[in-house]
């Protein structure tokens, strides 16, 4: 029997951040399809979902950087009509400084982090406008925000998820569809140990917990936000600097060159 919610699509979903969102989804009622690389834990987490909270769980074995699998991923939110959330949150991070790395697995970074992530919520958005209903979560990262203090390639990955996810919700304004990204900070999960990297030397009160992260995002989800950043307390903040953007709307495309380069003619 389907849930009254519907079905989320999570990617990334092995792990941290994607397996918390499947916990607090199914909790909430949502059934779910499952995506990630790890076939193995995949199955684990959906047996533990299914009898913990009594919801349906499929799994959908997928390697993002692999075209095939996403194309595999888009078939089942194209062909599976109970979907009504997208979590698109599978994501890779540098494994080091941008000026020594592989420039292959920069490559990986942006097929994922921005290649798989556009198509999957662009698809995703098509069918959910055809409904006039559903929600696409876009995980994004804090660093879409602060790119000249950290990795170039990831940052820019990132900055592309927040982007994408405020022309989407400018799109879908009062069409019945909901888009959100999460900026999350660092955050207490396997990423670094992925890449080789270890979460000793941060400042253990700059490292949030998953839970308490995914927890933030979805009050946020509930309250409506196109952009949650679950470490912001004064949201004003934020809202300040959406405002100085949009003074500079009206220079951004003009017929000539600004006085202060001096080339009047």
């Amino acid at each position: 029997m389907t849930s009254s919610l519907g079905t989320a699509l999570v990617t990334g979903a092995s792990s941290g951040i994607g397996a918390t969102y499947a916990d607090r989804l199914a909790r909430r009622g949502y059934d779910l399809v499952l995506v990630a690389r790890d076939a193995a834990r995949l199955g684990q987490l959906a047996e533990n979902l299914k009898s913990t909270y009594g919801v349906d769980a499929d799994i959908l074995r997928a390697d993002l950087s692999e075209r095939a699998d996403v194309l595999k991923v888009e078939n089942r939110l194209r062909t599976d009509e109970t979907i009504t959330l997208f979590v698109n949150n599978a994501g890779i991070g540098p494994n080091g400084p941008l000026l020594t790395a592989d420039p292959d697995y920069l490559d990986r970074i942006v097929d994922i982090n921005v290649g798989a992530a556009n198509r999957l919520a662009v698809v995703a958005a098509r069918i959910f406008a055809e409904r006039n209903k559903g929600a696409i979560v876009n995980i994004a990262s804090a660093v879409a925000l602060a790119a000249p203090f950290f990795h170039g390639t990831y940052a820019a990955s990132k900055a592309f998820v927040l982007a994408l996810t405020e022309s989407l919700a400018a799109d879908f304004k009062d069409k019945g569809v909901q888009v959100q990204a999460v900026l999350p900070g660092y955050t207490r999960t396997e990423i670094f140990d992925r890449v080789g990297g270890s979460m000793d030397n941060l400042d253990p009160e700059a490292v949030m917990d998953a839970g308490d992260l995914v927890d933030a995002a979805l009050a946020g989800f509930d309250q409506g936000e196109v952009v949650t950043m679950p470490s912001l307390s004064d949201y004003s903040l934020y809202e300040a600097f959406i405002a100085a953007r949009n003074a500079l709307r009206p220079n951004l495309s003009l017929r000539k060159p600004a006085v202060r380069y001096g080339l009047e003619r």
